[in-house]
């Protein structure tokens, strides 16, 4: 295909240098440490256990089964335990249950729970308390935009969907101890998917007194390592050690604060001012000084999730349009993107299912070509749509309001200006208020979002464009689609499931109904003297598993 003119590349790289402005720049160091970190030994804890972190947006909710965020999801970690927990280097291990075991056809599981697990009001947690949980997580009348993950256990697809009562559900309790969960089919990651806050069980007793208020400060019982003491508003949310938890005896931090810090630049100034001991992420333009200055508090790291924008392919332009769809994909320089305006170890996306274990993540031909080959079919393709240079594309992008994201919108506007002339009106808007218009599909035209993985399986991705599922955002639709997704949940070769969900990746590839754009990796600052810390592929971090050393 013919060649992009040179002058258009080097023009599109003037251009994205404003979005880059400000990323160099020298700026004073924060000040060494007054003692060496840890003591002599460098494993001395600190008198006083007391961690500070960085949490992104305001939490919507704290009910296990109406959140929606990773900034909820990290607080629900540490105020809820499901049946099975993740060590800090991503393993599973026995929570809430002591152990299970798997009939044979791995159809039917029974765990036993641990007899010393209590509730934060010191209750014992029996598997009702389990069976209440999961059944309210299914309940439609819960509005649980997550109960998709819940699918595997036996008639849970009725149930959400209004055809079964909750009563139902696959899951039992043989008594106080006892846990039974029936499955529709064989489901590999089962035991992954019960780390999710979606399979936490609630304190029927708080619901029944307190209603949707249940999870607020003075209300809120949970069977975590931590409760809930207070919770401020665009301030703070402040956790107490839980000393009512089974694993009590090997929890060293005392209070876990959390911050909804939106501006990358002020986390980052309250990082290095001491107010913060761990951050949520980093502005991309302050990369280049960080990995200068402080390298060895600078983590970062493969992370399951998926970055791209999403067509709302109900209304128009974009509805029955993928012509159109395609062309602003193929208009997107990954290497640009990844490169000159992150740079800070994302992959680029030409597919949407990140690498996860036994299974090739599929790509389009036109991946393989230059950028230049791509800009050429991407006119054509916007041509073959009805626009032109007299007639351009105006389109809506809507993001949510934080740095990183302002800029990563307006370099897609830039490219496709520069190369197709659409013109892009950027939106954004507060975190809530940005959720609440992608599901009502009815003002978004293009929209940011991203997807990280519940458990590390390429079925939790696929399942995201599923037409059933609340979850997908641009409306998407394929009874192929579809019908690809519901046999690979059904079959127990593994071989055959692979090869049905990499199909079902093909077929959304070629609908287009998102863009994908790179492949996340997790990147925050950390100070030395938090003690247990470990990267991993999920990015969760249970605050029990950590602790402060001296410094």
């Amino acid at each position: 295909m013919p060649e992009c003119r040179p002058q258009r590349r080097a023009f599109l790289s003037a251009l994205l240098c404003g979005l880059l402005a400000g990323c160099g720049g020298r700026q004073e160091a924060g000040q060494p440490a007054r003692v060496p970190v840890g003591g002599a030994s460098g494993k001395e804890r600190a008198a006083v256990q007391v961690l500070r972190k960085g949490n992104g947006a305001e939490p919507e909710s704290l009910d296990p089964h109406r959140a929606e965020s990773v900034t909820a999801a990290n607080i629900l970690r540490d105020l809820f335990e499901g049946l099975v927990l993740e060590t800090e280097d991503g393993r599973l291990m026995p929570g809430a249950a002591a152990s299970w075991e798997a009939s044979a056809d791995g159809l039917t599981y029974i765990f036993h729970m641990r007899p010393e697990g209590r509730w934060s009001n010191g209750d014992p947690v029996t598997a009702q308390d389990f069976v209440y949980g999961l059944r309210r997580s299914c309940d439609p009348a819960t509005l649980n935009e997550y109960a998709s993950i819940l699918f595997p256990i036996r008639n849970a697809e009725a149930v959400v969907s209004g055809k079964l009562p909750p009563a139902a559900l696959g899951v039992r309790a043989l008594d106080d101890t006892l846990l039974e969960i029936r499955l529709a089919g064989p489901t590999p990651y089962f035991l992954g998917l019960l780390t999710h806050s979606t399979a936490y069980p609630v304190h029927r007793p708080s619901i029944g007194r307190y209603g949707a208020k249940f999870a607020r400060p003075g209300m809120l019982v949970g069977n975590g390592a931590y409760r809930l003491e207070e919770w401020v508003v665009q301030s703070h949310i402040r956790l107490g050690r839980n000393t009512h938890y089974w694993d009590d005896a090997h929890t060293s931090i005392e209070e876990v604060w959390y911050y909804p810090i939106e501006n990358g630049d002020a986390e980052v100034a309250r990082y290095r001012a001491g107010e913060l001991d761990f951050t949520q992420s980093v502005p991309l333009r302050q990369m280049r000084w960080l990995r200068e200055n402080l390298p060895g508090e600078l983590r970062i790291a493969p992370y399951l999730g998926s970055y791209y924008f999403g067509f709302n392919t109900t209304r128009p332009p974009f509805r029955d349009n993928p012509q159109l769809r395609l062309a602003l994909s193929m208009a997107v320089d990954r290497d640009i993107l990844t490169q000159r305006v992150m740079g800070t170890g994302e992959q680029p996306a030409y597919g949407f299912v990140p690498p996860v274990a036994d299974y090739t993540g599929q790509r389009p031909a036109w991946a393989a070509w230059t950028q230049e080959q791509r800009n050429a079919e991407a006119r054509r393709l916007y041509r073959e749509a009805g626009y032109s240079e007299d007639n351009p594309l105006v389109v809506e992008v809507l993001y949510n309001t934080e740095q990183n994201q302002k800029r990563i919108a307006g370099a897609l506007a830039a490219m496709w200006k520069q190369v197709l002339g659409v013109r892009a009106k950027l939106l954004n808007q507060e975190w809530k208020v940005f959720l609440e218009n992608r599901k009502r599909k009815v003002i978004t035209q293009v929209f940011r979002s991203g997807w990280i993985g519940d458990y590390n399986d390429p079925y939790t991705f696929s399942q995201l464009m599923h037409s059933k599922n609340g979850q997908n955002d641009p409306g998407y639709s394929s009874a192929e689609y579809d019908r690809l997704l519901d046999e690979a949940a059904a079959t127990a070769d593994p071989a055959h499931r692979r090869m049905l969900l990499e199909a079902a990746e093909r077929r959304l590839l070629a609908d287009q109904p998102l863009i994908p754009l790179f492949f996340y990796a997790s990147k925050r600052l950390v100070k030395p003297w938090v003690g247990g810390y470990q990267p991993n592929i999920m990015d969760h971090h249970h605050t029990k598993d950590l602790h402060i050393l001296s410094h």
